[in-house]
């Protein structure tokens, strides 16, 4: 008589040190009675994950696997799980959070106390990601996929949520004047979600001509490169000499915080959403003396629904942004060539 060896390991990318990624057998995680163990079909590589890897970020302590953008097949389900079984194809968030939280609450679970982002180790917890064959996740973050929604695209739901929360976040009037700076994957998303809010004229701008080819194509009336071009000059010309209503910036840094708060109106909404840098040096005046309202937004508060509905109609582009699928087995390379920002490169899924 044979018996089946249940199996206890599995194949996963863990970053073992700053910038060395290796493809190796680790433990299969264990799953809670509220919890379910999901068979990863597809995982994105974050422009977080490509800046955490080499610790400037300090969210990306090794040993760790990092991967937040992910779907999948549940195969496992805890006894007290209630909406979900086994064979179902979710997506989840990227943010494990308690339930009874005072924020969580009060519809703010992005901001609870104690939360966790899967694949992200600061110094104070240490949750593994979805760069492996399996993840666990808590049954309250899951989100089952409609039929027309594949793998792929599923694993692209979440930056295209952090874009709508960030929306959600700011007041725009109708036929306001929008900025986005900076048009990496959330900038672009940022832009084709404007495209389905009040937002009137969208103006976008980048260092990248090709990103910028693509922000036009998603919707943005008008694109600056700000190396080659003056930007203020450019603005105030399409603005009655004011600047935008609302600008979202999309990058993180000292000189595009100071771009944002440079072209933003006075009264005008500046939205935070980049953070590559811990810290960034702040223009105080500037924002005082205009009366600028700035505020950052942080990850997701409930979007997920709505962008799986938006996907689901046919409503957002994603296909457009994704440059490769491959096997994770070979998610070190794509890394590097993420990270030596290889021309013409966006999202790239990893396929375990």
């Amino acid at each position: 008589m044979f018996v089946t060896q249940k199996q206890t390991t599995m194949k996963a990318l863990v970053l073992e040190s700053y910038n060395n990624l290796v493809y190796k057998d680790v433990p299969k995680p264990d799953f809670k009675n509220n919890e379910v163990l999901v068979q990863v079909k597809a995982c994105g590589i974050c422009g977080s994950d490509v800046h955490g890897m080499d610790g400037s970020t300090g969210r990306r302590n090794p040993p760790l696997i990092m991967g937040h953008e992910a779907s999948g097949l549940i195969v496992e389900v805890g006894n007290e799980v209630q909406s979900f079984a086994k064979g179902d194809r979710v997506t989840f968030d990227s943010t494990i959070y308690a339930l009874n939280d005072w924020y969580t609450l009060r519809g703010k679970y992005n901001l609870s106390d104690n939360r966790k982002v899967l694949g992200v180790s600061p110094k104070e917890y240490r949750q593994h990601g979805a760069f492996a064959e399996y993840v666990v996740v808590p049954e309250h973050i899951l989100y089952r996929l409609p039929d027309s929604v594949s793998f792929e695209q599923a694993a692209m739901v979440e930056p295209v949520a952090v874009a709508t929360h960030a929306i959600d976040l700011t007041p725009i009037s109708l036929r306001d004047t929008v900025l986005v700076v900076g048009t990496g994957m959330i900038g672009l998303f940022l832009i084709q979600v404007l495209k389905l809010s009040n937002a009137g004229k969208i103006i976008a701008v980048d260092l990248d001509d090709k990103k910028l080819e693509l922000a036009k194509k998603f919707g943005a009336d008008h694109t600056f490169n700000s190396k080659t071009e003056d930007i203020q000059e450019s603005i105030l010309a399409l603005t009655h000499n004011r600047g935008a209503d609302v600008v979202f910036e999309a990058v993180g840094i000292s000189a595009t915080v100071k771009l944002a708060i440079e072209n933003v109106r006075k009264g005008g909404v500046v939205t935070l959403v980049g953070n590559l840098a811990q810290q960034v040096d702040f223009p105080l005046q500037a924002v005082v003396t205009r009366e600028i309202r700035l505020q950052g937004s942080c990850a997701i508060a409930g979007e997920y629904a709505k962008v799986l509905e938006m996907m689901e109609k046919g409503l957002i582009d994603v296909d457009s942004l994704l440059s490769a699928k491959v096997p994770l087995s070979e998610g070190a390379s794509w890394f590097k060539r993420l990270y030596d920002k290889e021309p013409g490169l966006n999202k790239v899924v990893l396929q375990p």
